[in-house]
């Protein structure tokens, strides 16, 4: 009993650009069968690219946000809300989370954190209203700080 052949298409296949959806499950078919001589192997190259510059870049928001609630608690104690708790432990959350999909990323975190401090200092400038002169110019936190989950600044 031989395999059977791929049926012909009645319909071109999606366009990549102009049907995103339906192009990416025709490619994740095309490739369970293992039809890759029918693959748009360019445009799968880049969204596999892609893939991981997203996750790089939500580790470095996720580390921005945190940092920038910190340096709030630390420099507007008066201020100080739930709110703020919340918003850090959603953030340390999801910093475990991206870096135990990626510890690639994991191990990259002196340089994303390096990254995420100055965006994290001018939120809080805009934030607060506070001066520039009131805020490091680089994170004041140990990244063992920044993971632990119940740590905050006095």
């Amino acid at each position: 009993m031989g395999q059977a052949k791929p049926k012909p298409r009645a319909e071109p296949a999606a366009d990549y650009e102009t049907d995103f959806y339906l192009w990416s499950c025709e490619q994740a078919e095309l490739l369970r069968q293992r039809r890759f001589a029918e693959i748009d192997l360019a445009n799968i190259v880049e969204e596999i690219e892609s893939l991981g510059r997203s996750d790089r870049r939500a580790l470095i928001s996720a580390y921005r946000v945190l940092i920038q609630h910190l340096l709030k608690w630390q420099f507007q104690p008066e201020k100080r809300s739930k709110s703020w708790r919340v918003t850090i432990r959603a953030q340390r959350e999801h910093i475990e989370m991206l870096e135990r999909e990626s510890p690639s990323l994991a191990a990259q975190v002196d340089e994303l954190v390096g990254v995420a401090c100055p965006k994290a200092v001018n939120a809080a400038i805009d934030e607060t209203g506070l001066g520039r002169e009131r805020f490091p110019a680089t994170t004041p936190y140990a990244v063992a700080q920044l993971r632990d989950e119940d740590w905050l600044p006095d």
